[in-house]
């Protein structure tokens, strides 16, 4: 299976997992259409036969592009595609029941009785999947944001394009940026926010919801230089039109259509998709395992934290995400309730000095942690928590929804992004992860930002499944020593 398949199909699996059921329900009704109302599958041939065409619908499904581009299909583009699908699941079908010479007349009749009724059903149910998907209201939290970047006289017309391509469903216009002129305050290009291209609008770029940025130059336009310099540095995906990228400093890592346009893209954190499509297996599989232990740990742990500190056993924050996509995160509440009100009073004893994190020894906010040992080191059952990273547990829930990853980078609080620097946004330009490279290489005891930006870089540059492979082993072991942690 190719890499596009791969990824259309991870992507819309709830079109997968509708057209499985569809093709059982539908050899059911074919087999009532012609015989008893009776189960086909208690009867040897007919059991059979289910299992062949089971088999055949998931060698096209593997093997094909049927799924590509289905959320921006016309109905009759679709009808197409639906004949097309069921044609192929059933020739494969009728050639190896040929072959091992077990088709009968009534197998073929079963056959045919399902090639229709699973047409006109399966058609239905991908048009009322359509509408759930359009309807929902995640559908625009799944888009990529894109920020337009180009010349006055080239940016109406550019608009026009991207957002008249029937591709356009897949992202949406976030911005546009001006290079040769000033912008009014509050000014739109087709309803769409207008920014001249200055600090403060790079600083936007810093800090807000972008996923990739589409730089067109035209003809009166001169190279942004330094704006490629800066986009490169926050590792913002960028797409750059018309002449390839010559100069050394963007390595051009794909070539791939950006609407109506082909582009170059430029990502410190590129990836095949058939790999990242095998991570994303892995977060699924991490995932549900470690909700798993998350129920279990919940079971002795929540009495223990609500009889130190009455309160919610639950620890919801605010972070930033990819690209700076906001998200919730869970942990199991490790601190006192009135914790993060405490927080601006303790800035002065953060261990980190630049704020870009908050670290400090002993921390009174933690439960129990005025308990101390007969070394006057705190012993309370917070500290017990952080110290194993029992706290973390919950994000299992993070990294099964898709905010999160098993390995990536940890995420920032919304105050700590604010504060970002251009070359520490390459830190967001991934998924965030519940560990990464940092934690096991000194986890607490790394004081200095700019060497946790140092190793997440390396982390976000060097990736490879083999990579997360090896921080999970280690996070495993550090974990258990709890060693590292406060």
């Amino acid at each position: 299976m190719d890499n596009k398949n791969l990824r259309a199909g991870l992507k819309h699996g709830d079109f997968i997992i509708i057209d499985l059921l569809c093709l059982q329900l539908c050899f059911i009704i074919s087999y009532w259409l012609h015989m008893p109302f009776a189960n086909p599958y208690s009867i040897d041939s007919f059991q059979y036969q289910a299992v062949i065409l089971t088999t055949s619908q998931l060698l096209v499904i593997v093997f094909t592009d049927n799924y590509k581009g289905i959320l921006h299909r016309g109905k009759l583009e679709e009808l197409w595609a639906v004949i097309k699908y069921i044609a192929a699941v059933m020739i494969l079908a009728l050639i190896y029941l040929f072959a091992v010479k077990h088709s009968t007349a009534a197998s073929r009749l079963q056959l045919g009785f399902t090639s229709v009724t699973y047409a006109a059903a399966d058609y239905i149910f991908r048009q009322l999947n359509k509408l759930r998907v359009f309807n929902s209201g995640k559908y625009r939290q799944n888009r990529h944001s894109v920020v337009l970047i180009t010349s006055s006289d080239s940016a109406g017309k550019t608009l026009a394009a991207l957002m008249s391509d029937p591709r356009h469903s897949s992202f949406f216009i976030s911005g546009v940026i001006i290079t040769d002129r000033e912008c009014g305050n509050g000014e739109k290009l087709r309803d769409i926010p207008v920014y001249p291209l200055d600090e403060e609008t790079i600083s936007r770029l810093s800090h807000g919801w972008v996923d990739e940025v589409f730089l067109l130059q035209s003809e009166t336009m001169t190279f942004p230089s330094e704006l490629m310099d800066s986009l490169f540095r926050m590792g913002i995906t960028l797409n750059y039109s018309i002449p390839p990228m010559t100069d050394g400093r963007w390595n051009a890592t794909e070539m791939r259509s950006l609407g109506p346009y082909r582009v170059l893209s430029s990502s410190a954190s590129s990836a095949p998709a058939g790999k990242l499509a095998l991570k994303r297996l892995a977060d699924i599989a991490g995932g549900l395992i470690g909700c798993i232990i998350t129920l279990i740990v919940f079971v002795f742990l929540a009495p223990a934290i609500y009889i130190k500190s009455p309160g919610p056993v639950f620890f919801r924050q605010k972070r930033v995400g990819q690209n700076g996509k906001p998200f919730v995160m869970y942990k199991f509440r490790s601190m006192y309730m009135d914790a993060e009100k405490r927080k601006q009073e303790l800035m002065e004893k953060n261990r980190i000095d630049s704020g870009m994190m908050f670290k400090m020894d002993d921390d009174p906010r933690i439960i129990g942690s005025e308990k101390k040992d007969r070394n006057g080191r705190p012993r309370g059952i917070g500290n017990f928590i952080r110290r194993h990273s029992i706290d973390e547990l919950p994000q299992f829930f993070n990294v099964l929804r898709g905010n999160m990853s098993l390995v990536g980078t940890r995420p920032p609080t919304p105050d700590e992004w604010e504060k970002y620097g251009l070359g520490h946004r390459i830190r967001m330009s991934i998924k965030p992860g519940l560990t990464g490279l940092w934690q096991v290489s000194g986890r607490s005891r790394i004081t200095d930002f700019e060497e946790v930006v140092r190793l997440d870089r390396e982390y976000i540059e060097n990736w490879s499944l083999l990579l997360d492979l090896k921080i999970i082993l280690k996070t495993v072991a550090v974990v258990f020593k709890g060693s590292g942690a406060e």
